[in-house]
């Protein structure tokens, strides 16, 4: 395993709080630059003011897709190459699947998936022009295990894990890592004030869906998960040379995504017989 410790340019979206304060704070002490993204001109002072060197604001929407190359482009004519990319702005949404309306479900694909992809292309001729460069995007456990009341969320974070993964495959030739942070439950404002809570109308979901609920909101500051040592954490596996595909973060999630898995491990050795009988008898195997 070979690690490099040289001052770095970070490129993070969604800065003003929670887990992209946490990861800039954390890379900026370490002694990289990191240009972070926030949505107004208050919250980029406010960031900018944490470092009168190493901390430089973007106002960038990152649903606009022109505005997210020009904004790269910018940064790397100005402030220098981005070595590494945290895709972090996102969002979660909460609502049984029936009461949710599609446009919210538009709204979170919008911010969570393509958002994060859109600055992922952006960055990508850059890094592999260079031959070099890390990028990281949050997804959750919630991309790799399920629960009631969060379809439209780990919709989003399954199609990102997805997509992680398999960009990892294509750029691992020019000496690009791809890793996908799915973090536990931790102490930023998801369940709070970065949660879009859809409003319960259908009464037979009451018994399932209002604990949930409350057990969400209760909890809410009260989270398991440092993010100030996830932040540590994923500085831990900077362009080291076997670095994580999926970097899972927090006991709860270890907990829960492997538990998960087991059941569909499980489903999947039950119906196995019946998953070959659909073979043609000759045995022919197509190339994956």
């Amino acid at each position: 395993m070979s690690v490099q410790t040289s001052a770095r340019v970070f490129f993070i979206t969604g800065v003003s709080s929670g887990f992209g304060l946490s990861f800039a704070e954390a890379a900026m002490q370490a002694g990289h630059t990191v240009v972070g993204t926030v949505r107004n001109s208050a919250d980029a002072t406010e960031f900018e003011a944490l470092h009168p060197d190493r901390a430089i604001a973007r106002i960038l929407d990152v649903t606009d897709d022109e505005a997210v190359f020009r904004t790269v482009d910018d940064v790397e004519a100005t402030v220098g190459p981005i070595d590494v990319l945290i895709a972090n702005a996102g969002y979660g949404h909460e609502g049984v699947l029936e009461e949710s309306p599609m446009a919210e479900l538009r709204a979170q694909f919008d911010v969570n998936v393509f958002g994060a992809v859109a600055t992922i292309k952006a960055v990508l001729p850059h890094m592999r022009g260079r031959r070099r460069g890390h990028i990281f995007a949050v997804t959750s456990m919630g991309g790799l295990m399920t629960v009631p009341g969060l379809a439209y969320y780990h919709g989003s974070k399954y199609a990102l894990e997805g997509i992680l993964e398999t960009l990892g495959k294509e750029v691992s030739q020019f000496g690009i890592h791809v890793t996908a942070i799915a973090p536990g439950s931790f102490r930023t404002e998801w369940a709070g004030r970065s949660m879009v809570r859809t409003e319960r109308s259908i009464s037979e979901y009451d018994a399932l869906m209002n604990p949930i609920r409350e057990r969400r909101l209760s909890a809410s500051g009260n989270q398991l998960g440092d993010p100030r040592k996830a932040a540590a954490a994923v500085l831990s596996v900077l362009d080291t040379d076997d670095a994580p595909a999926h970097l899972v973060l927090g006991s709860d999630a270890l907990r829960l995504i492997t538990a998960g898995r087991a059941v569909v491990d499980d489903e999947i050795e039950r119906w196995a017989d019946l998953s070959r009988s659909t073979d043609f008898p000759d045995g022919a195997q197509l190339a994956g």
